[in-house]
């Protein structure tokens, strides 16, 4: 349908991205936020602005009643950026806004929003570098620009749904094929690319592509956490989900950090991105015991054991997510309630932790009939240390001291309770959410309802330190790197020729049109590569090279049809089915290759760069010219040798010396076998 449709004229991709990948609808609601944060942004400056002028006038002066003016500014000055903050947090987010529509009884998770960008018109800087650098008819192209201003604009509002991460990845690598064709390493393109940071709303532009390809996998990932926070928690299928949506979403924040450096955007800068890898593993960890709970808790010696430690492995994991979210410079920007929310997970999950242990002291005697070695090593397996005096096979064996112990976690339980309940209370965003207060309610009750159960008058005087939970789990989650490789893309200007020959880096003269005849049924030169095909071992004698042909040409059309994608042999089928006629083809000469040095990454040496230099010729080094200064702010690292491949030039064919006494024995009628057409 799709081929139908190209003959006909017509462009299926932009309506099938729309279709597809694209709700224009959520564009609206993106663009209003979008003004209101950057108004409150341009406040917030203004009065930071306002709180360094009193600040510096406070240590200034000496006079007395000036101090007293500039401590008052100051006062006023604090609790109306506080205010501000607030009211920023408050559009930055809205945790509630994309979690699951169905009612549920799960703990908000943490979406990120999307970032926004303005219109981008690729229309006459690239017809104006199709005409000028492949000296084509650059009208012929207007449906190729078109798709990809298409598809650009779809992905600006991407359904929130696989085909929207499909559409977003297409996106990114067919930017990638546009890098290759229109974007010289030494020369800028005059494309002004935005993009506005998701969390302060501060604009970047620049006219560097990498900025564009940055921003896509940042959506890309924030489109799997906002999947990742729709799913149904209340349903294995959904957890499974909703556990794969943070796994792919901490992939493909994490190649994003280990790819592009020296952001000029807060979101991506590498300290922002660290943390929001660990939220989303964090995240995952806390739906995967969702999902192990879901059938229900046995109450039974060992089960307890093992969700003692996987509930203690979540609180680990939100604990280093709230110690990062607290490290400068990411604490200026993380919104506050977000570190809140970090911190009350970690506390409430480490709540349950304890109030696990506590039943499994209170509820589980050891009884003659029980493993007592098997349950002794799950025990010991449970706490890094056991209180002085206390053994772990007398803990089991004794009552009393079991129910200490059992009343000791059930007191830090509580105490964990109360300071999640605390935190919460502080932020005005979590006040709000009625289900999470429910939550953090009911497991604080249900732990001092327990601990009501054993109270005793002269129970604070044998009350004892209770030891902390190892965590410890069997599904671990991990990041799963982005499989861009998956989603199949056409290179909507793939006319313009095969990509490792025909892009950016390379320099071509104006096509030439050669008229020649077979003489004697012989061409005259024999051809090799491809595609395209090149004139190979041409005799300096024939009709060919008479006319202008010359070693190492590239050719580019037979008789007025486009050969730039055909090979030795069928152009080789052309040549013969023209018998004795004249043969009209159109050739190109490949002129210095576009030096540059590329950073990327070396093979087998993560995080490592090595410069690839592209050598030229000792005659044409400049030693006294000044080297061009680095117009990037962004570094582009590859990964796979065939981007790697990419930044090297195909050399162009080297003639041999001539032969005017020996011809090519290149006669058609024995071109049928494919040994002949190679040398």
């Amino acid at each position: 349908c799709t081929e139908l449709c190209l003959k006909l004229g017509h462009r299926p991709l932009a309506e099938e991205t729309r279709e597809r990948g694209c709700n224009p609808l959520a564009e609206t609601g993106r663009s209003k936020l979008q003004n209101q944060r950057a108004a409150l942004n341009q406040q917030i400056l203004k009065t930071v602005r306002l709180r360094t002028g009193a600040e510096n006038l406070l240590r200034a002066t000496t006079n007395n009643k000036v101090r007293e003016q500039a401590l008052l500014e100051l006062r006023f000055v604090n609790s109306e950026l506080q205010i501000l903050k607030e009211d920023l947090e408050e559009l930055n987010i809205s945790v509630e806004v994309y979690q699951n529509t169905e009612e549920t009884f799960s703990i908000p998770l943490i979406p990120l929003g999307l970032k926004e960008t303005k219109e981008v018109d690729f229309t006459i800087p690239l017809k104006d570098f199709i005409l000028e650098h492949y000296s084509e008819d650059s009208s012929d192209y207007d449906d190729e620009i078109a798709d990809l201003m298409d598809l650009r604009q779809a992905c600006r509002t991407p359904s929130r749904d696989e085909s929207g991460i499909e559409m977003l990845m297409s996106y990114f690598t067919q930017l990638g094929f546009v890098e290759n064709r229109f974007f010289p390493p030494i020369k800028q393109m005059g494309i002004l690319f935005t993009w506005y940071d998701s969390f302060t709303g501060v604009p970047v532009c620049q006219q560097n592509l990498l900025l564009e390809k940055a921003s896509i996998l940042f959506n890309i990932g924030a489109l799997y956490t906002q999947i990742g926070t729709r799913c149904n928690r209340q349903t294995k299928p959904g957890l499974e989900n909703a556990v794969d949506a943070f796994q792919r979403a901490a992939g493909v924040l994490n190649y994003l950090k280990e790819t592009f450096t020296h952001t000029p955007s807060y979101d991506m800068s590498p300290a922002m991105l660290s943390v929001l890898v660990k939220m989303m593993l964090a995240q995952a960890q806390e739906c995967v015991f969702e999902q192990i709970i879901l059938p229900g808790i046995q109450n039974e010696f060992f089960t307890l054991v093992k969700m003692a430690q996987e509930v203690a492995k979540v609180g680990e994991g939100f604990m280093l997510v709230n110690t990062a979210m607290n490290q400068a410079p990411v604490k200026e920007t993380i919104p506050y309630s977000w570190s809140n929310l970090a911190q009350i997970k970690a506390d409430h999950y480490r709540a349950l932790a304890h109030y696990f242990v506590a039943t499994l002291l209170s509820d589980h005697q050891l009884h003659p009939s029980d493993d007592e070695d098997k349950q002794e090593k799950a025990w010991s397996q449970l706490h890094d240390h056991m209180p002085e005096g206390l053994m772990s096979l007398t803990i089991l064996r004794d009552k009393v001291q079991r129910k200490q112990l059992g009343k000791a976690h059930l007191h830090k339980a509580i105490v964990y309770h109360e300071e999640a309940l605390r935190v919460c209370g502080l932020s005005k965003k979590l006040r709000n959410i009625d289900i999470l207060q429910e939550i953090l309610s009911v497991a604080h009750k249900r732990s001092l309802l327990k601990y009501a159960q054993h109270e005793q008058e002269d129970d604070f005087l044998s009350l004892m330190q209770a030891p902390s939970v190892l965590p410890k789990t069997e599904h671990k989650v991990a990041m799963v790197v982005p499989q861009f490789s998956k989603v199949k893309v056409r290179d909507f200007f793939e006319r313009l020729g095969p990509l490792p020959v025909f892009s950016a880096k390379q320099r071509w003269t104006a096509p030439r049109t050669i008229q020649f005849r077979c003489q004697e049924g012989e061409l005259g030169f024999t051809l090799k590569g491809g595609p395209p095909v090149q004139v190979h071992c041409l005799d300096p004698e024939c009709s060919a090279a008479l006319v202008g042909l010359k070693e190492g040409d590239y050719i580019v059309s037979v008789n007025g049809l486009d050969s730039k994608w055909l090979g030795v042999n069928e152009i080789m089928e052309k040549f013969k089915s023209m018998g004795e006629n004249n043969i009209e083809i159109r050739v190109i000469s490949c002129q210095d290759t576009m030096h540059n040095k590329s950073a990327t990454y070396s093979v087998g040496m993560q995080k490592t760069y090595s410069l690839i230099c592209l050598a030229m010729e000792e005659n044409k080094i400049d030693k006294t010219k000044k080297t061009i200064p680095k117009l990037s702010f962004l570094s582009w690292g590859t990964k796979n040798r065939q981007k790697a491949a990419s930044t090297l030039c195909l050399p162009s064919a080297v003639a041999g010396s001539a032969q005017t006494k020996k011809r090519v024995d290149s006669c058609l009628t024995a071109l049928n076998t494919e040994s002949s057409l190679w040398f």
